[in-house]
């Protein structure tokens, strides 16, 4: 489980049908992960339009931004063009970068238990250390919360 003041987990991933994106090359950009449970779901959908009304600031304070979910490339394509996104999206179809960030977790609705992903944000540093975590996130206002932090680093 990555924390505040650890090295961040590398990984390359398959992106939105424009290959793969690997943190450690992004150095020394401060990078934004935000991890989400699924393409074109409500909360999903909020956040992922927050952070790209936000992301010529992210951009100016330095960031990138990228979300991650198991969603596969196509569905990534599909969820970009339909809100004409502008973050970056990563497929962790495997759940194996979301095992290292400690967001794999068991989830309980209604009275069922099932695994699925935490929604939760990294800040990184431009060294690849985590400077900041944010978990159990609302979706809503969470993309400004994180440009500010952004902007402090």
């Amino acid at each position: 489980m990555a924390q505040t003041g650890d090295m961040a987990p590398d990984f390359t991933l398959p992106r939105d049908g424009r290959g793969e994106v690997t943190l450690s090359a992004l150095k020394p950009s401060k990078v934004v992960l935000y991890f989400y449970p699924r393409d074109d779901t409500p909360g999903c959908t909020t956040e992922a339009l927050e952070f790209t009304a936000l992301i010529a600031e992210f951009e100016a304070a330095g960031a990138k931004v990228i979300g991650i979910s198991k969603d596969t490339v196509a569905k990534h394509d599909k969820f970009i063009t339909k809100h004409d996104l502008g973050v970056i999206l990563a497929s962790d179809a495997d759940s194996d970068v979301c095992e290292r960030y400690g967001v794999w977790v068991e989830k309980n609705m209604y009275g069922k238990t099932s695994m699925g992903i935490e929604r939760a944000s990294f800040l990184i540093d431009g060294e690849g250390r985590v400077a900041q975590v944010w978990r159990k996130v609302k979706a809503a206002g969470h993309a400004a919360e994180v440009l500010d932090a952004a902007r402090a680093l």
